[in-house]
């Protein structure tokens, strides 16, 4: 299963070079960039062009590269993701949902 990270902490922070992922993760540079085409890693770019990944996103390469490993295919990785995605913003949702019905009629948690 492919965990997408719900909350912001240091891993989401994108400081990390190619080159560093790649000697984390033990893919190639050229593997990294492939994945990033298959749309299933987003780096962010600095004003330079160079790519920087996340502590969440070396995570997510390593989890990729196993899938991948078993015989998965990357659109069928995509598909994971985009349902993991789904089944996150629900919950989300449904926590927001209860916590403005909480508030309107004033139920704390215990």
């Amino acid at each position: 299963m492919i965990i997408l990270a719900a909350d912001s902490s240091y891993k989401d922070k994108k400081v990390i070079t190619i080159g560093i992922v790649s000697e984390l993760t033990g893919l190639s540079e050229r593997q990294i960039r492939y994945y990033e085409e298959r749309k299933l890693v987003f780096p962010d770019r600095t004003k330079g062009g160079s790519r920087r990944y996340s502590f969440a996103d070396v995570e997510l390469l390593v989890e990729i590269a196993n899938k991948i490993e078993d015989g998965v295919q990357t659109f069928e990785i995509r598909q994971e993701m985009a349902k993991q995605k789904k089944r996150n913003e629900a919950e989300e949702h449904k926590k927001m949902i209860q916590g403005q019905i909480n508030a309107r009629f004033g139920i704390r948690k215990k």
